[in-house]
C-alpha cells in the first residue's frame, strides 16, 4: 500500500487542491437539508413567499456549485490517474526492455503483453478515482453525518447500527475480490499467450500444416470459459454485499420514523426535522457505500499491482556499468579478444564455452567453425552483449565490454543472424530502424551495397511497400539482404555474421555473400558458419567442440594437419 501511495507523491500539490474542492463540494452540499428544514417548518406554514423563493434558489445554487466543483474534481483527478497509468506503462516497458535475452527466453510473450495490457489496464479505475473517491466519500460521510447529529443526535445513533455488518460484509467480499482478481489475471495470461501462439503469421502456417487448428480453437474456448466463470464470481461477490446492505439502508428509515413516533419521543421532533433527517439519512448510503466499495476494489487491485511490481523488481542481468569507460564509436579500431572466456545458461549442468581465448586483429576476419551445440552462436551472442560471461572477459580495444555502455557497445558491434526480423511497416521504416536519422539518399545508398535496392524499386509502392508481418512477403535470401542494408546504415567497426547464409539456397547464397563482402570492407568481421565454403578467405578459424578451441589456423593450414576442420570440410 505504501508503494502504491509513493506513485501518487509527485502529484501533491493537485491531490491537494482535489481535497479541498472535495471538502468545499460537501460542506456547500450539507446546507440543502437545513434549507428544506426551513422550507417545511417555515416558509410553507407561515405562507412566506419572500423567505420561500430565497430557500429554493438556495437550494438550486448548492445544486449548481457542487456540479461545478465536481466538473474539477473529476478532470484534475483523472489527469493525475492517467500520468500515474502513464508512468507505470512506460517503466515496466523501459524495465523490461533493459532485461537479458535469458528473462525473454524463459518467459512467454503472451504473458508479458498481458501484464502491460491486461493488468495495468484493469488498475485504471483505481488509480484514476480511488484517492478522489475516498476523499469526496469519506469528506461527505463525515458532513452528512455532523449535520444528521446537529438535527436529531438520538436518532444519529439509531443509524449507526448499520456500520458493524457493513463493515463485516465488506472486509469478507475484499478478500474473495482479490483471489479472484489474481485467477482472472493469469487466465487472462493464458489467453494472451494462445492468441500470439496461434494467431502470428509463423502460428497460423504451424497450426495449417500440422493440423492443430480445431486444438487451438478448443484450447482458446476453455480459457474463454473459464474467464466467464470468473467473471461472473467476481461480479456475483460484490451483488450480493450491494443487496443484503441496500436491505439493511431501506429499514432505517423505517426504524427512524417509528422511533419518532414513540410515546417516550412523540411531539419532540418537528417534520422537517424528520424529512431532513431521513433525507441525510439516505444520502449517507451512497458515501458508505463508496468508501466501502473503494475498499473492495483496492483490495482485489492489490493482486493487479503485485503483479506489475513484480516485473518492476526484476533484476537487470546485463546492465550499464556505475561508471562506464568514455569511448568513441566512430574511433574504435574494432580489436576483439576473447580472454578464457566461460559460459552457463542458467539451469544448466554444463558449460555452453569452456576457457576460450581468441585474439581478433582490427579489421580481420575470424570464422568460428563446429559442429551444432559446439558453442559457436553462443560466443556470438557474448560478443554483442547478449549475456555476459560466467568467466573470463570480453575486450574491444583493450576495454571490457561490461565497462562499456550498452548504447556505445550497439555502435560498434552489428549483427546479422540467421533468423532476420522486419517490422510491420514500410521497407523505408525498416532501414530507418537501425538508424532514425538516415537520409532517404543513406537509405538507398545502404541498399545498393546491400545488394536489394533493385528489388526495392521493383515493389509496388518501392521503398513505401508495407513488408508484411515479419517481413514473410520476402525470401530468406531478401531478408537477409535488407539486414544487410539496416547493418551497413549503423557502420559497425565489428561485424558478427551468425550463420547468416546456412537456410539459404546456393544461387542466394553467392548474391548475399556478395553483400556481405561490401558490408565486411575495412571491419572486423566474426563469422559464424556452417558452409566451409563461406569462411576460405577468413584470417583465422577456429574449430569449437564442446565449448572448448580445439583448432586454430587458416583454412590452407587447418587442411594440412587434418584435423577436426578437415573432417568437417570433407
Amino acid at each position: 500500500m505504501g508503494r502504491i501511495a509513493r506513485l501518487f507523491t509527485p502529484y501533491r500539490l493537485a491531490l491537494t487542491v482535489v481535497t479541498a474542492i472535495i471538502v468545499a463540494s460537501s460542506i456547500v452540499a450539507m446546507a440543502s437539508p437545513f434549507l428544506l428544514r426551513a422550507v417545511i417548518d417555515q416558509a410553507l406554514p407561515e405562507q412566506n413567499l419572500r423567505l420561500l423563493v430565497w430557500l429554493v434558489v438556495g437550494m438550486v445554487a448548492v445544486a449548481a456549485v457542487t456540479s461545478a466543483l465536481g466538473v474539477m474534481q473529476t478532470w484534475i483527478s483523472t489527469k493525475v490517474g492517467q500520468q500515474v497509468m502513464h508512468r507505470l506503462r512506460t517503466d515496466v516497458f523501459a524495465h523490461l526492455q533493459r532485461q537479458s535475452i535469458a528473462f525473454f527466453t524463459r518467459t512467454r510473450t503472451g504473458e508479458v503483453q498481458s501484464r502491460i495490457t491486461n493488468d495495468i489496464g484493469g488498475m485504471e479505475s483505481v488509480v484514476t478515482s480511488t484517492a478522489t473517491s475516498i476523499a469526496s466519500n469519506l469528506t461527505t460521510a463525515i458532513a452528512t453525518a455532523v449535520a444528521m447529529v446537529a438535527l436529531s443526535w438520538q436518532l444519529s445513533l439509531v443509524s449507526l447500527v448499520v456500520m458493524p455488518p457493513a463493515i463485516y460484509l465488506t472486509r469478507k467480499v475484499a478478500r474473495m475480490r482479490r483471489a479472484i482478481t489474481a485467477e482472472r489475471q493469469r487466465e487472462l495470461a493464458d489467453l494472451n499467450v494462445t492468441i500470439e501462439e496461434g494467431l502470428s503469421i509463423s502460428g497460423v502456417q504451424l497450426s495449417k500444416t500440422m493440423g492443430t487448428g480445431a486444438a487451438l480453437i478448443e484450447r482458446f474456448t476453455e480459457s474463454s470459459k473459464r474467464l466467464i466463470d470468473l467473471e461472473l464470481r467476481s461480479e456475483l461477490a460484490g451483488r450480493w454485499r450491494m443487496a443484503s446492505m441496500s436491505v439493511i439502508f431501506a429499514a432505517i428509515p423505517a426504524v427512524i420514523y417509528l422511533s419518532a413516533g414513540l410515546p417516550a419521543t412523540a411531539g419532540k421532533l418537528s417534520i422537517g426535522t424528520l424529512v431532513a433527517f431521513t433525507a441525510l439519512q439516505s444520502n449517507l448510503f451512497r458515501p458508505l457505500m463508496g468508501l466501502l466499495g473503494v475498499g473492495v476494489t483496492l483490495t482485489s487491485s492489490l493482486a493487479l499491482f503485485a503483479r506489475i511490481f513484480e516485473y518492476l523488481d526484476l533484476p537487470i542481468d546485463v546492465a550499464d556499468p556505475a561508471h562506464p569507460v568514455a569511448v568513441d564509436p566512430a574511433r574504435s579500431a574494432g580489436h576483439v579478444r576473447f580472454e578464457d572466456v566461460t559460459f552457463r545458461y542458467p539451469g544448466s549442468d554444463s558449460a555452453a564455452l569452456n576457457a576460450v581465448s581468441v585474439d581478433v586483429a582490427p579489421g580481420s576476419t575470424l570464422a568460428i567453425v563446429g559442429e551444432t551445440g559446439s558453442g559457436k552462436s553462443t560466443l556470438a551472442a557474448l560478443t554483442a552483449r547478449l549475456y555476459d560471461p560466467s568467466g573470463g572477459r570480453i575486450t574491444i580495444d583493450g576495454v571490457d565490454l561490461r565497462d562499456l555502455r550498452l548504447a556505445d557497445l550497439s555502435e560498434i558491434v552489428g549483427v546479422v543472424s540467421q533468423e532476420t526480423y522486419l517490422l510491420h511497416t514500410t521497407v523505408r521504416e525498416n532501414l530507418r530502424y537501425a538508424k532514425p536519422s538516415a537520409t532517404d539518399a543513406e537509405i538507398e545508398q545502404a541498399a545498393q551495397a546491400a545488394q536489394i535496392h533493385g528489388l526495392i524499386m521493383g515493389l509496388p509502392q518501392g521503398y513505401d511497400t508495407m513488408v508484411g508481418s515479419r517481413g514473410h512477403r520476402f525470401s530468406g535470401g531478401e531478408k537477409q539482404r535488407i539486414a544487410i542494408a539496416r547493418t551497413l546504415l549503423r557502420n559497425p567497426r565489428v561485424l558478427v555474421l551468425d550463420e547468416a547464409t546456412s537456410a539459404l539456397d546456393n544461387d542466394t547464397e553467392r548474391a548475399v555473400q556478395r553483400a556481405f563482402d561490401e558490408l565486411s570492407a575495412g571491419r572486423t568481421t566474426i563469422t559464424i558458419a556452417h558452409r566451409l565454403s563461406t569462411v576460405r578467405d577468413a584470417d583465422q578459424i577456429v574449430v569449437l567442440d564442446h565449448g572448448r578451441v580445439i583448432e586454430t589456423g587458416t583454412h590452407h593450414s587447418l587442411l594440412q594437419e587434418n584435423g577436426r576442420y578437415a573432417g568437417l570440410a570433407a
